[in-house]
């Protein structure tokens, strides 16, 4: 039985409880208070820090890592691709959302004109974005990746974190909604997460 540290309205966490409940896996969710975290997740990352995944003698941290691992050790369904070509391409692209995107979290969170400017940031990134969900359904094409794992909690706490989309990303907000509408996306909201949207 895998267990997932998860902070119940992380970002990061929330990337890891969509891969779980898309492979429809029987697993255990502990919720890490962030503002308080307990010893159990001192024992299990060394950076205190979740989502943190567990499975024997098992300790992995970071969301892309903990995704990998269990597509690797799930494949169905696939969400990296299985072309070494187009895996490469998947990881860069996940790569770039960490350092244009969810690097930009933190300052939001810390408010301010520092806030402003990662607004900006990540607005600027995700209608670049835009271009190309107007030619197809998902980030990779026809089926939905572990790209589209990785963008929608970004996407479903756009409001939550102030960031007003302008309307030439209007394709990227329809994509949102297509990926909002999944039963893995919708099975992996916590209640705080819930709540973000109204």
């Amino acid at each position: 039985m895998m267990t997932l540290y998860s902070g119940t309205t992380c970002p990061f966490s929330h990337r890891c409880r969509i891969v779980l409940f898309e492979k429809g896996m029987d697993f255990d969710v502990i919720d890490v208070d962030l503002m308080h975290k307990g010893d159990d997740a001192a024992v299990v990352n060394p950076y205190r820090k979740v989502p943190v995944l567990v499975e024997r003698d098992l300790i992995l941290f970071h969301a892309n890592i903990i995704n990998e691992y269990i597509d690797e050790r799930f494949p169905h369904p696939q969400l990296m691709p299985p072309d070494p070509v187009m895996r490469a391409r998947a990881r860069l692209f996940l790569h770039q959302f960490e350092q244009e995107l969810y690097s930009h979290v933190a300052d939001i969170e810390q408010g301010g004109k520092v806030a402003d400017k990662a607004r900006q940031a990540i607005r600027e990134n995700l209608t670049q974005l835009s271009q190309i969900l107007a030619k197809q359904k998902f980030l990779l094409g026809d089926e939905f990746s572990m790209l589209d794992v990785a963008i929608s909690p970004l996407l479903w706490r756009l409001d939550h974190y102030g960031i007003t989309m302008t309307k030439e990303a209007a394709p990227l907000m329809k994509y949102a909604e297509r990926i909002f509408s999944r039963q893995g996306f919708i099975d992996a909201l916590t209640p705080s997460e819930r709540a973000m949207r109204k």
